[in-house]
């Protein structure tokens, strides 16, 4: 009991290298990025790392356990508690990450998506505030003018970036959709798209429907973005997605 109220105890700090081994991948050997953890066994990586990875394997870098005999990418999922451990806990690195994305866009010419702009508009409001000694208010920040949104963005429409989609029916069990051709958010998942599907079909359960990308089934928590990116070839095209009843119903 003595020992709790030991004040050297109490202010020990324990240096960053001790706990590396803990947040970062084992992969590339660098800091988490889009922390992404194995359900089966609860190792995590970067994401871009294990998704390369699993192209060719169906096992975990780390233990070597199975995944998935042949859809080892349905059962990954983000690890939003571990990635923001990981931008607390290392200097900068949030920072810089977010930078690197909204470089890589404009390198490209393209527009940054509207989420990278957020993170980085917010971000340069908190640190001019320390650097100010004087944090503001969420709602001050919220109307700091380098910050202000368009009036045009004053609207019920989300700012990030959109995908295009084609949803087609590849099943005579199930009917077409009289309106094929959505366009929604990058970060909208494939269990939103079995919900949106379900709910116009009028379906007893969204759980009844598989969604496949060039004809391999896709994981429900897999984003849009996340699709196009590791699924889509032609990325000038808008993304086409096939829709059928569970295997076993079929």
């Amino acid at each position: 009991m003595a020992a709790l109220g030991n004040p050297e105890m109490l202010t020990r700090k324990i240096k960053l290298w001790d706990i590396n081994a803990h947040i970062t991948c084992r992969l590339c050997e660098g800091y988490l990025i889009d922390a992404t953890t194995v359900t089966e066994c609860l190792h995590t990586f970067c994401r871009s790392c294990l998704v390369k990875y699993l192209e060719e394997n169906n096992t975990c870098p780390t233990c070597r356990i199975v995944i998935h005999q042949s859809h080892p990418l349905q059962y990954i999922g983000h690890d939003r508690t571990m990635q923001d451990i990981v931008y607390k806990l290392v200097p900068g690195l949030q920072e810089a990450e977010i930078k690197k994305q909204r470089d890589f866009y404009q390198k490209l010419g393209m527009e940054v998506p509207g989420d990278i702009k957020g993170e980085l508009c917010n971000m340069k409001t908190h640190l001019d505030a320390q650097r100010n000694g004087d944090l503001k208010s969420e709602d001050t920040a919220n109307k700091d003018t380098a910050c202000e949104k368009p009036e045009e963005d004053n609207d019920y429409h989300r700012s990030d970036e959109q995908v295009s989609i084609c949803l087609e029916c590849n099943s005579s069990k199930l009917r077409g959709l009289k309106r094929k051709w959505i366009r929604c958010s990058a970060q909208a998942t494939v269990l939103h798209l079995k919900k949106f599907i379900a709910k116009k079909l009028n379906l007893t359960s969204f759980n009844e429907l598989d969604i496949l990308c060039n004809e391999e089934i896709l994981g429900k928590d897999h984003t849009l973005k996340f699709v196009v990116v590791t699924r889509w070839r032609f990325k000038k095209s808008p993304l086409l997605l096939h829709y059928r009843p569970k295997m076993d119903l079929l």
